[in-house]
Protein backbone atom coordinates (compact mmCIF):
# COMPACT_ATOMS: atom_id res chain seq x y z
CA UNK A 1 0.00 0.00 0.00
CA UNK A 2 1.09 3.39 -0.76
CA UNK A 3 -0.15 6.64 0.92
CA UNK A 4 -0.81 9.84 -1.39
CA UNK A 5 -0.36 13.55 -0.05
CA UNK A 6 -0.98 16.02 -2.51
CA UNK A 7 -1.60 19.79 -2.30
CA UNK A 8 -3.44 19.45 -5.28
CA UNK A 9 -6.33 18.34 -2.69
CA UNK A 10 -7.29 19.88 0.54
CA UNK A 11 -4.99 18.43 3.57
CA UNK A 12 -6.99 15.86 5.98
CA UNK A 13 -8.98 17.37 8.46
CA UNK A 14 -8.16 14.18 10.79
CA UNK A 15 -5.95 11.14 11.16
CA UNK A 16 -6.52 9.90 7.76
CA UNK A 17 -4.88 9.90 4.31
CA UNK A 18 -6.31 11.42 1.42
CA UNK A 19 -6.00 8.31 -0.80
CA UNK A 20 -4.34 5.05 -0.30
CA UNK A 21 -2.78 3.24 -3.39
CA UNK A 22 -3.89 -0.40 -2.69
CA UNK A 23 -3.85 -3.39 -5.52
CA UNK A 24 -4.10 -1.20 -8.46
CA UNK A 25 -6.68 0.75 -7.34
CA UNK A 26 -6.70 4.58 -5.68
CA UNK A 27 -8.95 4.61 -2.85
CA UNK A 28 -9.62 8.28 -2.16
CA UNK A 29 -10.94 9.50 1.35
CA UNK A 30 -14.18 11.59 1.72
CA UNK A 31 -13.02 15.22 -0.10
CA UNK A 32 -14.78 18.23 1.65
CA UNK A 33 -15.47 21.07 -0.42
CA UNK A 34 -12.16 23.22 1.23
CA UNK A 35 -9.76 25.34 -0.27
CA UNK A 36 -6.28 23.69 -0.52
CA UNK A 37 -4.95 26.90 0.38
CA UNK A 38 -7.37 28.34 3.60
CA UNK A 39 -8.92 24.87 4.48
CA UNK A 40 -12.52 26.59 4.51
CA UNK A 41 -15.42 25.42 3.12
CA UNK A 42 -15.86 26.73 -0.85
CA UNK A 43 -19.50 27.84 -1.85
CA UNK A 44 -23.14 28.43 0.27
CA UNK A 45 -25.33 25.98 -2.20
CA UNK A 46 -24.68 21.79 -2.54
CA UNK A 47 -24.11 22.67 -6.54
CA UNK A 48 -21.42 25.01 -5.39
CA UNK A 49 -19.86 22.65 -3.00
CA UNK A 50 -20.13 20.09 -5.48
CA UNK A 51 -18.07 21.88 -7.82
CA UNK A 52 -15.14 22.04 -5.50
CA UNK A 53 -15.39 18.96 -4.08
CA UNK A 54 -14.68 17.81 -8.07
CA UNK A 55 -11.94 19.96 -9.00
CA UNK A 56 -10.25 18.80 -5.36
CA UNK A 57 -10.51 14.94 -6.75
CA UNK A 58 -9.56 16.30 -9.83
CA UNK A 59 -6.15 17.59 -8.72
CA UNK A 60 -5.49 14.63 -6.07
CA UNK A 61 -6.18 12.14 -9.52
CA UNK A 62 -4.17 14.60 -11.28
CA UNK A 63 -1.16 14.28 -9.17
CA UNK A 64 -1.08 10.22 -9.90
CA UNK A 65 -1.47 11.18 -13.39
CA UNK A 66 -5.30 9.77 -13.43
CA UNK A 67 -8.25 11.83 -14.16
CA UNK A 68 -11.97 11.32 -13.53
CA UNK A 69 -11.94 8.86 -16.19
CA UNK A 70 -10.32 6.44 -14.21
CA UNK A 71 -12.92 6.54 -11.16
CA UNK A 72 -14.60 3.37 -11.20
CA UNK A 73 -17.07 3.72 -8.28
CA UNK A 74 -18.58 7.18 -6.22
CA UNK A 75 -20.19 7.41 -3.13
CA UNK A 76 -21.96 10.80 -2.47
CA UNK A 77 -23.19 12.60 0.64
CA UNK A 78 -25.80 14.73 1.76
CA UNK A 79 -27.12 16.88 4.25
CA UNK A 80 -30.41 16.81 2.34
CA UNK A 81 -31.81 14.64 -0.45
CA UNK A 82 -33.68 17.30 -1.41
CA UNK A 83 -29.85 18.97 -2.97
CA UNK A 84 -29.93 15.86 -4.84
CA UNK A 85 -31.00 17.21 -8.27
CA UNK A 86 -28.92 20.57 -8.10
CA UNK A 87 -25.66 17.93 -7.09
CA UNK A 88 -26.62 15.39 -9.96
CA UNK A 89 -26.44 18.51 -12.70
CA UNK A 90 -22.62 19.40 -11.61
CA UNK A 91 -21.73 15.74 -10.97
CA UNK A 92 -22.95 15.15 -14.87
CA UNK A 93 -21.46 17.75 -15.94
CA UNK A 94 -17.58 16.28 -15.21
CA UNK A 95 -18.87 12.74 -16.31
CA UNK A 96 -20.73 13.31 -19.48
CA UNK A 97 -19.39 10.18 -21.13
CA UNK A 98 -17.78 8.25 -18.67
CA UNK A 99 -20.31 7.11 -15.66
CA UNK A 100 -19.15 5.42 -12.52
CA UNK A 101 -20.99 3.46 -10.69
CA UNK A 102 -22.37 5.49 -7.77
CA UNK A 103 -24.43 5.48 -4.58
CA UNK A 104 -25.55 8.83 -2.79
CA UNK A 105 -27.02 8.92 0.72
CA UNK A 106 -28.79 11.70 2.78
CA UNK A 107 -26.67 11.71 6.63
CA UNK A 108 -27.39 13.37 9.34
CA UNK A 109 -24.33 15.77 9.21
CA UNK A 110 -21.18 16.14 7.15
CA UNK A 111 -17.84 17.05 9.03
CA UNK A 112 -17.34 21.48 8.96
CA UNK A 113 -20.73 21.66 8.20
CA UNK A 114 -20.85 20.84 4.97
CA UNK A 115 -23.59 20.14 2.66
CA UNK A 116 -21.73 17.06 0.55
CA UNK A 117 -19.57 14.88 1.01
CA UNK A 118 -18.18 12.53 -1.85
CA UNK A 119 -15.80 9.89 -2.22
CA UNK A 120 -14.43 7.84 -5.00
CA UNK A 121 -12.28 4.27 -6.28
CA UNK A 122 -10.65 5.12 -9.05
CA UNK A 123 -8.12 2.03 -11.03
CA UNK A 124 -4.47 3.12 -11.62
CA UNK A 125 -2.88 2.58 -14.99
Amino acid sequence: MQQVKTNKAPAAVGPYSQAIIANGFVFLSGMLPLDCETGNIVGDSASEQTEQILKNISGLLSELNLGLEDIVKATIFLDSIDSFQSVNEVYGSYFSEHKPARSCFEVSAIPKGAKVEIEVIAVTK
